[in-house]
C-alpha cells in the first residue's frame, strides 16, 4: 500500500467506526476493497490489517457504553474479510496446483505458510494497538483478544479448512522441478487477488440487493 492509500483506508475505517452505524458491513467492505487494490501477498495483507486496526482504534471515541459493541462489530468485520482472503489464497493454490510444472514446491510452501500465519497476524496486531491505546479501549481490545484466543476466529477457522484442503499438496508438488520455474509466488498472489476480487464483488452485489 502506498502511504496515500493507507491514509485513505484508515480515514474510511475511522469514519465508519465513529458513525456507529452498520459498522460491520462498512469495515468489511473497506477491508476487502483495500486487499484487492494490490496482489494478495503477505506484505499487502499485513499492511491492510495494520491500517484497518489503526483506523478502528482512532474511531473508538465518544461511544461510551456502546464502545464494546462498536469495536466488536469492526473487529469481526476485519476477521471476516481476512477469512475471505484466506479462502481466496487457498483457491489460488489449488488452481496453481493443477499446473504443477509451472511452480516450485517453495512457492506453494510459502503460500501455505502465509495462510497459516494470518490468524496470528490478526490477533498480534490488535495486541500491539491495545498497548498504545487508552485504558478503556485497551480493556475492550484485550477482552476481544482473550475471547478470540479461547473461542477462535473466522480467519482461524478458514485456515483450518484451507490446511485440510491443501494437505495432499506436497504429494503433488513433489513432482515439481524447483529451479527454473516459469511462475512464481508473485503469480500466485495475483491469482489470489483476482479470486478475492470476484468474491468481494459477489458479496457486494448480494448485500446491495438486500
Amino acid at each position: 500500500m502506498t502511504e496515500t492509500h493507507q491514509q485513505d483506508v484508515k480515514n474510511a475505517v475511522r469514519t465508519a467506526v465513529k458513525s456507529g452505524t452498520d459498522v460491520h458491513q462498512q469495515v468489511k467492505d473497506i477491508t476487502l476493497k483495500a486487499l484487492t487494490a494490490h496482489q494478495l501477498d503477505t506484505e499487502n495483507i499485513k499492511s491492510v490489517t495494520e491500517t484497518v486496526i489503526n483506523g478502528i482504534n482512532e474511531g473508538m471515541t465518544n461511544h461510551g457504553e456502546h464502545g464494546k459493541e462498536v469495536f466488536n462489530q469492526a473487529a469481526t468485520a476485519l476477521d471476516d474479510a481476512l477469512a475471505i482472503a484466506a479462502e481466496a489464497s487457498t483457491l489460488a493454490i489449488e488452481e496453481a496446483a493443477s499446473k504443477v510444472n509451472e511452480y516450485s514446491e517453495h512457492d506453494f510452501n510459502d503460500a501455505i505458510k502465509d495462510i497459516r500465519d494470518m490468524e496470528g497476524l490478526f490477533l498480534d496486531t490488535f495486541e500491539k494497538v491495545a498497548k498504545s491505546s487508552g485504558q478503556v479501549v485497551s480493556g475492550i481490545v484485550n477482552d476481544f483478544i482473550a475471547h478470540s484466543r479461547q473461542s477462535g476466529t473466522a480467519v482461524g477457522e478458514q485456515t483450518l479448512i484451507a490446511l485440510d484442503a491443501l494437505k495432499d499438496l506436497p504429494k503433488i508438488s513433489a513432482e515439481v522441478i524447483v529451479s527454473s520455474t516459469v511462475a512464481t509466488a508473485s503469480t500466485l498472489a495475483k491469482i489470489g487477488s483476482g479470486i478475492l476480487l470476484g468474491i468481494a464483488e459477489s458479496l457486494q452485489s448480494s448485500h446491495s440487493r438486500k
